[in-house]
């Protein structure tokens, strides 16, 4: 499994960085100080910065077409309204479209991005990503999130509104992105329900908030942040979520024409030899062919010294010596797959949150991987398949994916 070394720019020229791993788990607690000791902690780990949100503004535009260049060509020119510099000034990103929903964009000074890639240059860290920090706060269908981090707040819907706000209540930053007010029962689609993540102590500051957004809202729900959030934004990012600011002008080059001329000779011998191999193939092809001629035959003689009744012309050797095994199959072994399959389905009716991922069987043993929203899910499929008194089930391993949980789990027969 890949480990990246997240670090996150902060306003101070110093940084913070925390070790994860692709399945979005946290591998070690969090640090900060200077770039140079971020670097010597990166080792040969990619890296991937946190730039801040505040300086970075997330967008979505309906551009029709698919075409990587078109898209970047009519860009700017789909947000210059909504921009308060010029488009020469700006550097515009580009995210993965989901379906027919609109295209997710990032958008940031060039003179930002200068000034991060100059300082992470001269402490010797080349990055592998460049993504705003909001990327770190997972969107969720139908929930709003939000983050606090200090004077800073960071806010989405679950679907295209992203923002980050400095200097104001969580209630104000719901206001500001237009969830909360007189009209907002008016507002097709809008989310009735809040996840927060906050410091200890920023919770005991804002309690008469939440009082207050709980008579709003459907729901708010806090979560604590123990180690601050960077634990939360880094295994996020890692995950594969966010807008790498690595493109266009900003984005690796690399000099084709330079590498591969010292090869020019190997890749003409290499050419000659494709060619002898081709011509060898083909005189193999044929040799290959006459066998099988000769084989079918031999096979067909000896079938119908099996089966003298059985005229009919033999298309499939391979199907048809399985129908002969199948003929004469005389174990009494039950079956336990489509049992299994009977079983784990009774369990997981009951929760339409859980996802099965991936599922193989081998040995008389089923091997599945799937996402639940929690522990107590995961333990109540399992109790469900013992209940059976067929099986046993075992946890294999579990672990923590953004606001998920996804475990292996192995089912096999009771031994009589």
């Amino acid at each position: 499994m890949l480990e990246f070394l997240v670090i996150r720019l902060l306003h101070n020229s110093s940084a913070e960085w925390i070790l994860v791993d692709s399945a979005g788990s946290q591998l070690s607690a969090p640090a900060k100080g200077a770039l140079t000791e971020a670097a010597v902690a990166a080792g040969n780990r990619p890296v991937i910065v946190l730039v801040p949100a505040t300086d970075v503004l997330l967008s979505s535009v309906h551009i029709p077409s698919r075409s990587h260049s078109k898209i970047r060509n009519a860009l700017p020119f789909a947000l210059e309204e909504n921009l308060a510099d010029d488009i020469e000034n700006l550097h515009f990103a580009i995210g993965a479209r989901k379906g027919n929903e609109p295209l997710p964009v990032a958008v940031v000074s060039n003179e930002k991005m200068l000034s991060w890639l100059r300082d992470l240059n001269i402490a010797g860290i080349e990055p592998f990503i460049v993504t705003a920090e909001n990327h770190g706060l997972s969107k969720i269908p139908g929930t709003m999130s939000l983050l606090i981090d200090g004077k800073t707040v960071l806010f989405n819907d679950g679907r295209n509104v992203d923002i980050a706000l400095q200097n104001m209540k969580p209630s104000e930053a719901l206001v500001a992105a237009g969830h909360l007010g007189e009209s907002d029962d008016e507002i097709e689609g809008i989310s009735r329900h809040l996840f927060v993540f906050c410091l200890a102590s920023e919770n005991e500051e804002l309690s008469h908030e939440w009082l207050a957004l709980r008579n709003e809202l459907n729901s708010v729900d806090v979560n604590i942040l123990p180690d601050g959030v960077l634990p939360k934004l880094a295994v996020t990012v890692a995950a594969g979520h966010g807008i790498n600011l690595l493109q266009g002008a900003y984005g690796k080059k690399t000099e084709y024409s330079s590498m591969l001329r010292p090869w020019k000779t190997t890749a003409i011998l290499l050419l000659g030899l494709a060619i002898v191999g081709l011509m060898s193939k083909a005189v193999t092809y044929n040799e290959l062919s006459q066998y099988k001629t000769e084989l079918k035959t031999q096979f067909v003689n000896e079938y119908r010294q099996i089966r003298p009744n059985d005229e009919r012309e033999i298309i499939d050797p391979v199907a048809t010596v399985n129908s002969l095994r199948q003929g004469n199959n005389t174990s009494q072994k039950p079956q336990i797959f489509l049992p299994i399959l009977h079983v784990l389905g009774t369990s997981i009716a009951t929760h339409p949150d859980v996802k099965i991922e991936v599922i193989s069987y081998r040995a008389e043993v089923i091997n599945l991987r799937l996402t639940v929203p929690d522990i107590t899910t995961l333990d109540s499929i399992q109790k469900a398949i013992i209940a059976s008194g067929q099986f046993k089930a075992s946890i294999q391993s579990t672990d923590q994916i953004a606001d998920k949980i996804n475990s292996r789990m192995q089912i096999k027969a009771i031994e009589s």
